[in-house]
């Protein structure tokens, strides 16, 4: 139970980022804070799919 509910926050803050990133595209910010925004991103998706693949073997077992 606890570890679905870390899947879904984790998903929300890389749906969070990616908002912030298309924002800040939209309105042309600084080009260092889109690549920390990324950066942000992909490590965020990173850790969803770590906790996806753990939650997943802990059904299966």
């Amino acid at each position: 139970m606890f570890l679905n509910i870390l899947v879904g926050v984790v998903l929300l803050a890389v749906l969070g980022v990616m908002a912030a990133g298309m924002i800040g595209l939209a309105r042309g910010t600084d080009a260092r804070r889109s690549n920390k925004l990324m950066q942000y991103r992909v490590m965020l998706q990173g850790l969803a799919l770590l906790l996806v693949v753990l939650l997943m073997s802990l059904l299966r077992g």
